[in-house]
């Protein structure tokens, strides 16, 4: 199944963005340390996002369910935050074609597996409502392990060819690279 190679291939780019992510979700400290993480999201997953839409729609019967940024944007906007530019060419992954597309879409899918608990974290670290400031890392709420295993099932039944995994296995890689990239950049 493609979807456990994803996850074995790209497991060492993948460890690394997410202790960069907890490191710096572990140090929030004030609105503005959330805020500047939102951005750090925001910018990347909605440049991604216009990437990967070119490539999916109509194919993904639920697209328009996973995008991020709405919810990013309505955590921005409970903070009277200003919305960030978008990430754009050589900052993103290259996505050419519906396997690259993809790839990128299973980080961003995976970004909602560990949601539940930072939402939990970063309600104790500024003392918020866990519903409130934190729709995007809430996710798909108690739904998130289902939207999951749909995205999951949808995977392997679109890669099944050698060379539409490898485009899945290198889009992903890349994904986590340049999101490694950008947050560190912030």
């Amino acid at each position: 199944m493609i979807a456990d190679k994803v996850k074995a291939q790209t497991s060492t780019y993948h460890r690394e963005l997410e202790a960069i992510l907890v490191r710096k979700i572990k140090s929030i400290r004030s609105v503005q340390d959330y805020i500047q993480i939102l951005n750090d999201f925001y910018s990347f997953f909605a440049g991604l996002e216009l990437l990967i839409s070119k490539h999916l729609q109509p194919t993904l019967a639920d697209a328009g369910e996973r995008r991020k940024t709405a919810a990013i944007a309505d955590d921005l906007s409970y903070f009277k935050a200003k919305v960030p530019d978008l990430a754009t060419g050589a900052e993103l992954p290259v996505i050419l074609n519906h396997f690259q597309a993809l790839g990128a879409l299973y980080v961003i899918e995976g970004s909602t597996l560990g949601g539940k608990y930072i939402s939990q974290m970063i309600s104790q670290q500024l003392n918020i409502p866990v519903d409130e400031g934190l729709s995007f890392f809430n996710g798909y709420g108690e739904s998130t392990m289902e939207m999951w295993a749909r995205f999951k099932d949808y995977l392997n039944k679109e890669a099944i060819a050698d060379e539409q995994q490898a485009d899945v296995i290198e889009a992903a890689n890349q994904t986590f690279l340049k999101f490694k990239d950008w947050v560190n950049l912030s």
